[in-house]
Order: structure tokens, then C-alpha cells, then sequence
């Protein structure tokens, strides 16, 4: 099953991620990726789905899912480094996998939650993600398919 990034949620003060489940009155229903417990979180946390978020290039930003995908690609079946690798290491890893990577706005700490959800997303989704125009392109074949 592909991984739908816009539904995968990084809540600050909250470790691992977490997929949307349902608006609440006051926030939204989040499920844990991990252990699939749901909770519920106010307005007032500053939830970010994953598709929003774009790591600093030399030539402007990367979306979230190409890093990714930049990452798997490097990776193959292996784990991405640890969050707890040295800075040393995650420098180097991201040289690799994002070679035009700003070294003077992205952080070892951007980087160390970068790599931890990489390995989330591996062990508890997919790094088979959608694209956001495959869900438009399948209703357009579906109203092509029902005319005839």
C-alpha cells in the first residue's frame, strides 16, 4: 500500500509519527505509527504533515518525499543511520543522498529527525509513496472507463 505523506503527521514534543485519523472538535485524531494508539491533540499543537516539509538546497528547497526517495535510492533495503549516529556520519550520509544539501540551514539536528523518520516510515508504512496527482488520474480514468 502506498504512503500518503499528507496524512503523515510530525507532532513536536511527540516521538515517531503519526497518521490522521479524523478531525476532533478542538484538533485532530491521530493514530501512532508504531504502536497504532490513537490520541487526540488540540489546535494549538503545531502538527506538520510531511508532505509540507522541504529541506534547504543550494539551488532553493527539496520536498520531504524526493529526499526520500533520494534516500532509498542511495539505501536500498538498508536503514537509514541512526538518529544517535555522530554529526560526522549524517554529514556524510546526506552528502551522498542529497549531495546540494545547505550546509548552512540545514541542521544535524533537521538531519537526525530526517534519517528517524526514513527508518518510521520503512518499518510501519511505505516507502512507496503517492503522488498527488495519481488520485486525480484515477478518477479521470474512471469517468473515461464509465463513458463507453
Amino acid at each position: 500500500m502506498k504512503t500518503d505523506l499528507t496524512k503523515i503527521l510530525s507532532i513536536p514534543g511527540q516521538g515517531g509519527l503519526f497518521r490522521y485519523i479524523a478531525q476532533a472538535k478542538n484538533g485532530a485524531i491521530v493514530e501512532s505509527l508504531a504502536d497504532r494508539k490513537r490520541s487526540s491533540f488540540g489546535a494549538s499543537s503545531r502538527i506538520s504533515a510531511l508532505s509540507d516539509i522541504s529541506i534547504y538546497t543550494d539551488d532553493g528547497e527539496a520536498k520531504l518525499q524526493e529526499v526520500f526517495l533520494k534516500m532509498k535510492d542511495v539505501l536500498g533495503d538498508a536503514d537509514a543511520p541512526s538518529a544517535k549516529a555522530s554529526p560526522e556520519d549524517l554529514k556524510a550520509f546526506f552528502a551522498k543522498a542529497l549531495p546540494d544539501y545547505d550546509r548552512d540551514r540545514f541542521y544535524v539536528s533537521h538531519m537526525k529527525k530526517v534519517v528517524s523518520w526514513y527508518n518510521c516510515l520503512k518499518q510501519y508504512a511505505s516507502l512507496d509513496f503517492e503522488n498527488p496527482g495519481d488520485e486525480d488520474a484515477a478518477r479521470q480514468d474512471d469517468a473515461v472507463s464509465g463513458e463507453e
